[in-house]
């Protein structure tokens, strides 16, 4: 009795594990065609941080978080009251400065006549004491006021030209003020997303100081990593599938970047091989028009390295 007992459970064994194999043949997942190669990471965007390009009290911002802004659209204020002081000092410096620069031509312009006269005066002389008609002392006496014509015309000359630095260095104090008051207003510098909001209306920020971080939604990435047997099958422009759970269908990507460094396999990369092989980073690009995919969503790829390949009807993940 007990070793019928015994025969039956083992008869029942069998015909489990019989039966369990059958469904796993009958509806397990295909394994994937020569050509493409599978690999899993998280949706990443690239991030650019919004920074103040002055100091001063934030007095007006739009940096609602996931918010879309334009490139160029303002998305900040500054309180502009020092910069446009600092402007109005700088041009009245400038004013002052060109004031100086130009009483410079009046003496030049007399200067200029009187070495004129001078020069035609000594001409006169020597030509007079070429005759016996005029002194040598007569002579030195007009050689004396050119020399003092010449010099004063050269000195004047000089200072004008230490004046024109001037003037040109008070320029560019202004065009400098100028440029802060602009950058009182602080300007996306691409279309996105705003991710992170850093900074409240009130709030007195440093210069470089970051006001909030964004992301342009419409472009992301997906790291994956391959193994080295892979990488140089794959090629920049290979194209890829993409899919995150919860959502329906699958997305185009194309390889944009491929890592020229070797690494171990990141711990949170489930790959099915072993985890400490040697793996390489290839970077997925990927449209996203109607903005389905977020930065940190889980997500499973397949890249098409042969050309000749046909994608299957059901894209698989290996078994683990």
């Amino acid at each position: 009795m007990k070793s019928q007992s015994w025969l039956w459970s083992l008869i029942a064994v069998l015909v489990l594990a019989g039966g369990s194999y059958g469904v796993f043949v009958l509806f397990g997942e295909e394994p994937l065609p020569q050509g493409i190669v599978y690999g899993n990471g998280h949706i990443e965007g690239r991030e650019v941080r919004i920074a103040a390009e002055v100091a001063g009290r934030v007095i007006e911002h739009h940096l609602a978080e996931g918010s879309k802004v334009s490139a160029g659209d303002t998305v900040a204020v500054i309180d502009p009251a020092d910069a446009r002081d600092r402007l109005r000092s700088a041009q009245a410096e400038l004013a002052s400065a060109r004031e100086v620069r130009d009483g410079f031509d009046s003496q030049i312009t007399t200067w200029r006549h009187h070495l004129k006269n001078a020069e035609k005066q000594r001409q006169r002389i020597r030509d007079l004491r070429s005759r016996n008609l005029a002194s040598s002392s007569d002579l030195d006496q007009e050689e004396n006021a050119v020399s003092e014509a010449r010099g004063r015309l050269e000195s004047l000359q000089r200072q004008k030209d230490a004046a024109e630095e001037q003037v040109a260095a008070r320029a560019a104090q202004v065009a400098l003020a100028e440029s802060q008051l602009d950058k009182a207003e602080v300007a996306a510098p691409l279309s996105g997303t705003i991710l992170i909001r850093a900074v409240e209306t009130g709030e007195v920020v440093d210069t470089g100081q970051p006001l909030a971080t964004m992301v342009n939604l419409q472009q992301l990435e997906l790291k994956v990593y391959v193994p080295g047997d892979i990488l140089n099958r794959i090629s920049l422009g290979d194209p890829a599938r993409i899919r995150v759970d919860g959502l329906p269908g699958d997305f185009s990507a194309k390889v944009g970047r491929i890592d020229d460094f070797a690494q171990f396999t990141p711990r949170d990369v489930h790959m099915p091989d072993e985890r400490v092989r040697m793996v390489y980073g290839v970077t997925l690009v990927l449209d996203n028009p109607a903005d389905a995919l977020k930065p940190g969503m889980p997500a499973d790829a397949w890249i098409r390295w042969d050309p000749d390949a046909e994608w299957p009807a059901t894209l698989s993940v290996p078994a683990r």
